[in-house]
């Protein structure tokens, strides 16, 4: 599975609560896996450096061998094919260079069938959340897509708002209201484009995930074709997760143990709500939101 859609639209957190359910493994963001995980050796969601994962050491070995031997290729091809530029290309079936394409799929499809194997799960999980990536890996292999959509408003909040990566201190990208408005109508139009050719998407209210997570988990499983089991790690306003091998992603992806869930006003000036909300209008109103409903944040 994959999980799509802007950054701070809580795609890390939906990933958490689908890797809880029976014979599901998240993965977290595999996109950057060879850049953060390898490269930088940046630590898993369990807390250990990725080179010292026993897990991600033997997903490696199964998949490539080792590690470092698929590096050079994926990134060299990911600036080849995995570009957002080329989304309007493959939405309307021109796929090109399908050579390198099917290159780069094929080591995200080792990736995935080797973690499948190593954690004998059923499902996993890809939160990369990048539409062109959904893409790539839709034009070659079957791949069923949850898109995650937010609240434009609380989405701008978050992005202007500072946040540390836990691994190294530094502070995460932080963009203008304007500009994330953007990007929330550019990706989810595309994902919308994506559903339109045919790839099985699943859509996710974020709001709807916080106010009822267990309905929401719960049909979401169903639509998808997981077992739910009895959902005993989410209560009303609160998650149990327990340790994830996660490569990337939002800082919560090393909670383990209770989390609340829960909204929070967004600290976003009137006249930036009202500009985030007129730039995204169409889909705004088509999501369900309302310009007079107050804009909230929550875990991402």
């Amino acid at each position: 599975m994959f999980v799509g859609g802007l950054g701070r639209s809580g795609s890390t957190l939906l990933e958490r609560l689908l890797g809880e359910l029976p014979g599901v493994t998240p993965l977290g963001e595999v996109v950057h896996l060879w850049a953060r995980g390898v490269g930088a050796d940046e630590p898993c969601g369990c807390g250990q450096r990725f080179s010292q994962c026993p897990f991600w050491g033997k997903v490696g070995a199964r998949a490539f061998g080792d590690w470092r031997r698929s590096r050079a290729a994926v990134e060299r091809l990911r600036n080849r094919v995995d570009r957002t530029r080329r989304v309007p290309a493959l939405a309307v079936g021109f796929v090109g260079r399908e050579a390198e394409l099917s290159e780069y799929v094929l080591a995200y499809s080792r990736v995935y069938a080797a973690a499948a194997e190593v954690a004998d799960a059923r499902a996993i999980v890809d939160s990369s959340k990048h539409a062109s990536l959904a893409y790539c890996l839709t034009a070659i292999m079957d791949l069923r897509v949850v898109h995650v959509v937010r609240d434009p408003r609380a989405v701008a909040a978050s992005w202007r708002s500072v946040v540390r990566r836990p691994e190294d201190g530094r502070p995460m990208t932080r963009w203008t209201p304007a500009r994330t408005a953007v990007h929330w109508l550019a990706q989810n139009l595309a994902f919308e484009a994506l559903r339109r050719k045919g790839v099985e998407v699943v859509r996710v209210r974020y709001e709807d995930l916080l106010d009822d997570p267990a309905r929401t988990v719960r049909d979401l499983a169903a639509r998808l074709g997981l077992d739910a089991g009895d959902l005993g790690f989410l209560g009303d306003r609160e998650a149990r997760l327990g340790v994830a091998h996660t490569v990337s992603g939002n800082p919560m992806r090393f909670a383990v143990g209770r989390i609340a869930l829960r909204r929070r006003p967004a600290p976003l000036p009137p006249y930036q709500r009202w500009l985030v909300t007129a730039l995204t209008l169409p889909l705004f109103l088509a999501y369900g939101y309302r310009p007079r409903r107050p804009a909230t944040r929550g875990r991402r």
